[in-house]
């Protein structure tokens, strides 16, 4: 797939320095599953093992490289349940990436693959409560906080809170529909105290 500055494609073993390079990254690895640093044989490894799923798998996960102008900027990982009904998402940007929209235009593009071209029901995602650029992005793409889990998931030697999102079709058809424009007029308001009854 191709968006207006992003090809994602199948990994390949070129991507397994880049790959390796922003896994090992603190600040990249602080709300993800793995610990930096990420070794490079580590990454040639996950790298051959995706460079040949070419296709979405029912009941696994495929990681997608996001490839900006020939540089690997980040990947985005979908696991399809079972019945290929329900997916979930991951993604990952290097640094020197994230803060041009990249981040948003890569899950855009595979969310709205998931639902157009895959016939699929309903997309999860579940981050970090820390993670404020992450929960950013998903709710600028639609999705909606469904709920947290106190100290639910064990990670780096702590408890942390794990908030989970979703998008279902039709909330991504209606999230698809609505107004992108300025609009006509805004009217500002006074914002008076209600009294309290005695």
């Amino acid at each position: 797939m191709t968006t207006s500055r992003l090809t994602l494609r199948p990994l390949m073993a070129a991507d397994a320095e880049p790959f390796a390079a922003y896994r090992s990254d603190p600040d990249v690895a602080r709300y993800q599953s793995w610990r930096a640093p990420f070794a490079l044989a580590d990454a040639e490894r996950f790298v051959a093992d995706m460079a040949v799923r070419t296709d979405l798998l029912l009941g696994d996960w495929v990681q997608i490289a996001a490839d900006h102008e020939g540089a690997l900027a980040g990947d985005v990982a979908v696991g399809m349940d079972p019945a290929g009904r329900v997916a979930t998402i991951g993604y990952t940007l290097a640094p020197a990436f994230q803060h041009p929209g990249l981040g948003r235009e890569a899950v855009g593009a595979v969310v709205d693959a998931l639902f157009t071209r895959r016939g699929v029901h309903r997309i999860e995602a579940s981050i970090d409560a820390r993670n404020l650029a992450s929960a950013r992005l998903l709710e600028s793409s639609g999705f909606e906080r469904e709920g947290c889990s106190p100290a639910a998931v064990w990670h780096d030697g702590e408890w942390i809170d794990d908030v989970r999102y979703g998008l279902d079709e039709d909330q991504h058809a209606a999230w698809a529909r609505r107004p992108r424009g300025r609009p006509a007029q805004v009217q500002l308001v006074a914002i008076a105290r209600r009294r309290r009854a005695p």
